[in-house]
């Protein structure tokens, strides 16, 4: 049975849909770049503190655009799983995160953190006692070789320095993932977006007291205009704009359409670090990306029929 024509004006928006999924890859693919580059000029720690209040406000903004309350009324027993996933998601995911990056670079925070999903399959077995099929643990092992890669060629260098901002971006990622089971029935109870502005806002003050003091003595005024550029990237446009282009792409092209375009985030930043950073795509690099990556894929893709 031939498969009935798309009307032209589904036909349109789903081009626009997937023009809007290519602007999210471009935007996250390059903020491993531009992020790089602001922790350098400003330091982790006064860009962490400015980052926590322009994220306050921004939040604030668009919950009073919504019209959702500043904080949930959460049912009985949701409380702790609030708590936990504030601490792991907006938090400790974005401590790690934002190290890492200033201590490795771009190609391999793009590829370790994209290894998201396989960290998520290994947490729900290890947590909820969830079955892999054969094709997912091969996945599995794919991945975490591709990175290892990475790290014996660090290693072998004696690069030290790259080497722990991997371990960071590993921890991030694992992290994330964490954050990512936990805030999933609070999405489906209080809404996705609801629950990301949320935790962010409580991450916030966390992210100030802690960074207060490097803020405090920081040469605030010899801040490159494109050290404050990348701040307002880093929050307004990957945070904010791309997060909410990429829940309406999925909306209109579905999650198994849209999903593959994250495999181009990491060539995306490996290419933008080579040509604006002077990153050195090394063989070991490009083939530990390679084999990472197939093992994203087998480990994602690889249980849908069961």
């Amino acid at each position: 049975m031939s498969t009935p024509p798309i009307p032209p004006a589904d036909a349109a928006l789903q081009r626009r849909a997937l023009f809007a999924g290519l602007a999210v890859v471009i935007l996250w693919g390059a903020s491993f770049s531009i992020q790089k580059a602001a922790y350098g000029a400003m330091q982790p720690g006064p860009f962490l503190f400015f980052r926590a209040s322009l994220m306050g406000v921004s939040v604030i903004a668009v919950l009073l655009w919504y019209r959702r309350p500043w904080l949930p009324k959460l049912q009985p027993g949701d409380g702790r799983l609030f708590a936990t996933a504030t601490l792991t998601g907006p938090f400790l995911h974005v401590l790690l995160v934002t190290y890492g990056v200033h201590w490795s670079t771009p190609f391999t925070s793009a590829v370790i953190m994209a290894c998201g999903p396989v960290i998520t399959l290994v947490l729900m077995r290890l947590l909820h006692g969830a079955r892999l099929r054969r094709v997912q643990v091969l996945g599995v092992a794919l991945a975490f070789s591709g990175v290892l890669l990475f790290m014996a060629d660090k290693l072998r260098q004696a690069d030290l320095r790259a080497s722990g901002g991997d371990l960071m971006l590993l921890g991030a990622a694992v992290c994330f993932s964490l954050y990512t089971i936990r805030v999933t029935p609070l999405a489906r109870r209080y809404g996705g977006m609801e629950i990301m502005c949320w935790t962010s806002l409580l991450a916030s003050p966390l992210f100030m007291a802690l960074t207060f003091w490097p803020a405090l003595n920081a040469p605030v005024a010899t801040f490159p205009a494109a050290a404050w550029g990348g701040l307002v990237w880093t929050v307004l446009l990957t945070a904010l704009l791309a997060w909410i282009l990429w829940s309406w792409t999925n909306a209109v092209r579905g999650v198994s359409r849209t999903a593959p375009l994250l495999y181009l985030v990491p060539p995306v930043a490996g290419l933008i670090g080579w040509l604006f950073l002077g990153e050195v795509l090394t063989a070991w690099k490009l083939a530990g990306g390679a084999i990472a990556m197939t093992g994203v894929a087998l480990a994602q893709w690889g249980g849908q029929r069961a």
